[in-house]
């Protein structure tokens, strides 16, 4: 079992920046799910998306360090600091502090925009700055020079496994000793200009792939555009946002008298290696992964008390995890409570996890656990208790989260509260 602490969480959401903010929106049952500002396409059905409409970023970052980063970057400084400021962390060891960050799409809108700007106007329109825009590597970057933190600076990229991966990587080099102190998360973002405006004549081509793949829902209705786990799903909601975390060696925070909001215990990880976007249609992979996670908490299925899943409203993405949650949890004594926050965020890719987690960690708090929006008609072959309506008035002790990504990339974490 590890004792790695959580001391601090930072977001920025569709449904606002700040951890208590955004929880208590998901308690409200509040979505993110709006409609795009673009063409309607052939179908005449509206175009949906989940954007971040409050977030300016000179409220997190000076003129210089804005204008050298990817809004990925700048939600991920945004988040980052909302983290540390929770933790209180003080002084500490620059040497022993570092951070492990997660990202889908790194700094593509930079890319898109300059490729944009070079056929629109020439090569002098061309910001000089794209190239260390785009980099995935420079949110982790970007908060480590903010901070003086001269640790470790890793990131990761499993696609929407991403913010989990960072924080299940994150703890694992705090338990053996290569760090105190690790920021830890994952971000994905740029779908529109701070406040959600649209950038005039410039659309990111990225909007467009979900449904050109086939994966986007034909809805006229914001609240049948993400179904998690119903009967009904049909698709996803591109989403975008940060998710950051300050993990702590359990006795480095609680020699300091952190205020410590849960402790992450057990990680997995592993490779579906089944197809590039779709899962195992027997869930075995995902219910590997999950078991890997218990097991190096140590921690059996039966004590889990709630599980947020990675539930994306595709019927072949949650007819899978269905199969691997009933494959692990689905002959418990008690049926296990399980929700998904897709159906108020859409789809966040890299920083899901880790906003799951956050409305995890603060309903631990507060003995509720968060419902699955949109939701009124769950997945019968479910054999566990798929939270719809409202909150759940109940006490979690140990929680379980999973998110999994194209390519594969299957991962769970297990927090305890205490």
């Amino acid at each position: 079992m590890l004792d790695v602490a959580i001391t601090g969480t930072g977001i920025v959401s569709g449904l606002g920046c700040g951890s208590r903010k955004f929880h208590d929106a998901m308690m409200a049952g509040e979505i993110a799910i709006r409609e795009a500002p673009w063409h309607k396409g052939e179908s005449g059905r509206p175009s949906w998306w989940a954007i971040v409409s409050d977030f300016n970023p000179r409220d997190w970052m000076d003129e210089k360090i804005e204008d050298g980063t990817d809004m990925f970057s700048q939600f991920a400084l945004a988040a980052a600091k909302q983290a540390i400021g929770e933790a209180g962390l003080g002084t500490f060891d620059p040497l022993r502090a570092g951070v492990v960050h997660g990202t889908s799409m790194g700094g593509t809108r930079a890319l898109m925009k300059a490729q944009h700007l070079l056929e629109t106007n020439g090569p002098g329109s061309v910001p000089r700055k794209t190239e260390i825009q785009i980099y995935p590597n420079m949110a982790a970057s970007q908060i480590a020079m903010q901070y003086g933190l001269h640790g470790p600076s890793l990131t990761v990229t499993t696609a929407c496994a991403s913010s989990l991966d960072a924080i299940g990587t994150a703890a694992h080099m705090i338990a053996s000793g290569r760090a105190d102190v690790l920021i830890a998360g994952g971000t994905d973002g740029g779908l529109a200009l701070p406040g959600g405006l649209p950038d005039h004549d410039f659309v990111p081509a990225l909007y467009y792939t979900s449904t050109a793949y086939g994966m986007v829902a034909p809805s006229n209705d914001p609240r049948r555009a993400m179904m998690p786990f119903d009967i009904k799903r049909s698709g996803i909601v591109v989403g975008e946002g940060s998710a950051m975390f300050v993990l702590e060696r359990g006795d480095h925070a609680r020699a300091r008298g952190a205020d410590i909001l849960g402790y992450v215990r057990g990680y997995g990880s592993l490779a579906d290696a089944y197809h590039p976007s779709a899962p195992d249609p027997s869930g075995k992979w995902e219910a590997r992964a999950i078991e890997m996670a218990l097991a190096d908490a140590g921690i059996a299925a039966e004590r889990v008390d709630a599980l947020v899943a990675h539930a994306t409203g595709t019927p072949k993405g949650d007819t899978a995890e269905i199969q691997a949650i009933n494959r692990v949890h689905g002959d418990r004594s008690r049926r296990l409570p399980v929700a998904s926050v897709k159906g108020h965020l859409g789809h966040s890719g890299a920083s899901s996890g880790g906003m799951a987690l956050i409305t995890g960690l603060l309903g631990m708090r507060q003995d509720r656990f968060v419902f699955t929006a949109n939701t009124d008609e769950p997945d019968p072959e479910a054999r566990f208790d798929i939270v719809i309506s409202e909150p759940r008035n109940m006490k979690v002790e140990t929680l379980q989260i999973n998110a999994f990504g194209f390519g594969g990339q299957n991962a769970s974490i297990v927090v305890t509260r205490t």
